[in-house]
Formats: C-alpha cells, sequence, structure tokens
C-alpha cells in the first residue's frame, strides 16, 4: 500500500478509537476530568483502569466515530486543557506507581487563537518534560494519525508501538505539499518524501512494534492486543534502569553511522 493510501485508511472514521480500545481491552475504567485551570477537553480522556491485574493510568486522543461525536470531539484536535489533563493524569500515575498507557490518533494540537492564548505550546513542552522524566512505565499504542507535536506530547515514552496503517509525521501531507510545492494536489508526493508509515517509523528506531490488523475491532484483536500489552507493561515495571534506557532511546534519534 503506498503511503498516501495509507494516510487516509489511518484516517477512516470506522477505525477503532482510543475509547474503543479503552472499554474493549481494560476493565473497570473510570474517566477523569478537567485540568483544574480551565476546562475539560473532550479530545482527550482518560483516566485510572485495570490491564488485567495491573492498575493502570490509561489516556487517549479521541476522534469519534461520526459527525456529531468528531465536531464534540475537535476531531481529535486537544487543546491546552487536554493536555494539562493528561500531565495532571501521568503525575497522579507517578505518585501511586501506576504505569501509563497512551492511545494516540491526531492530526495534531488544535490550531486556534483561543488555544494559543491559553498557552497550547507551554503545554505540549510541559508535558514533554514531565514524560521524559516519569518514574513509571510509558507505553504509547499509534492508532491512527501521530501528527506533530500534537502527538508527541503524548508520544515520549519507552515504547511506542503502531498499528500497521498508522501514521507518524511532523506534519500532515496536505501541509507539506502546501509549503514545499504551494500545491496541495501533491500530498501523495510528499507522503512518501516525509516516510511517515509504520514500516518507516519501525526502520528508523523511532516505533519498536509494528500491530497487526487482522480482524481489527473484533474480539480477537483486541485480546491479542491485551496480552501483548500485559507482557510489555510487566517487563518494563521489573526495568530497575527504566530512566536512563528512556533517555538513551531518546538520545538516539536521528543517530547515523558511515
Amino acid at each position: 500500500m503506498e503511503a498516501y493510501e495509507r494516510v487516509k485508511t489511518a484516517r477512516l472514521s470506522s477505525r477503532p478509537t482510543a475509547l474503543d480500545c479503552i472499554h474493549s481491552i481494560f476493565k473497570g475504567f473510570i474517566e477523569f476530568h478537567g485540568d483544574r485551570r480551565h476546562g475539560d477537553d473532550k479530545a482527550v480522556v482518560g483516566g485510572i483502569a485495570w490491564l488485567g491485574d495491573i492498575p493502570v493510568t490509561v489516556i487517549g486522543i479521541e476522534k469519534g466515530h461520526t459527525t456529531a461525536e468528531r465536531m464534540e470531539r475537535s476531531f481529535g484536535a486537544p487543546e491546552p486543557e487536554g493536555y494539562r489533563k493528561a500531565l495532571r493524569l501521568m503525575k497522579q500515575a507517578e505518585k501511586f506507581s501506576r504505569p501509563v498507557i497512551t492511545f494516540v490518533d491526531t492530526s495534531g494540537a488544535y490550531c486556534g487563537v483561543g488555544a494559543e492564548k491559553r498557552g497550547q505550546g507551554q503545554a505540549i513542552a510541559e508535558n514533554l518534560l514531565t514524560m521524559s522524566a516519569l518514574k513509571v512505565p510509558v507505553l504509547t499504542i499509534l492508532i491512527g494519525e501521530g501528527g506533530s507535536g500534537g502527538a508527541l506530547a503524548l508520544a515520549l515514552a519507552d515504547r511506542l508501538w503502531m498499528l500497521e496503517n498508522a501514521v507518524y509525521s511532523v506534519i500532515s501531507p496536505e501541509g507539506c505539499a502546501s509549503i514545499l510545492w504551494r500545491d496541495g494536489s501533491k500530498a501523495a508526493e510528499a507522503a512518501d518524501a516525509l516516510h511517515l508509515t509504520a514500516a518507516d517509523a519501525l526502520s528508523f528506531g523511532i516505533a519498536d512494534r509494528i500491530i497487526s490488523e487482522e480482524g481489527i475491532g473484533t474480539e480477537d484483536f483486541y485480546a491479542r492486543l491485551k496480552d501483548d500489552m500485559s507482557g510489555e507493561i510487566r517487563g518494563l515495571m521489573e526495568d530497575s534502569s527504566l530512566l536512563e534506557r528512556r533517555y538513551q532511546r531518546f538520545r538516539s534519534f536521528g543517530r547515523r553511522t558511515t
């Protein structure tokens, strides 16, 4: 499948959303609301739950399926309140020694004057700073689009998994084409140049695993994902060098040998 075809597949409204994954994989999910500063951003959902017998904090960027749901969730484009809600939950997870699991699916942070006035850039930066030093394991699963800093703010993790048709990029193909060629119709060419597929991310060492989409959305799909997540989280919980390994992981990005 061509890169741009994967982009379009990642955007399909029929794909599993963060809440679909949360309700199908975890039990006892209790959602928390608000950033304790301004309000509650419905593009970001999060709370506490059980992954098998492991208590975890789970956070996701939610797009919704229908047009009405997507409008309510700002089409999965978080505002500062969403990132600050996630930050609050991650700090709480560290306090109670709960691993953090995030589901990412966003074209990017909300692009609006109000969001900028309320500190969009600072909110993202604070998440990155906190996640870099979080003393509990962090597992991120990229289930659809992973757009720019809006995605990275919930993806600075010990492990990053991607569904096979998920994409991860500094900019959308359309945005890239508009900047480079002043022609949005060259999005497919931009997608190839951006190397944004799961296979690309795996080859660069950015992604650690590609998840097969066979039976996506079925009970078997979620059961397999749950088992894999449980094993990964248990392994990370036993790692006494977690912070050092996370540091070295991100230090290695972009490193070339000749």
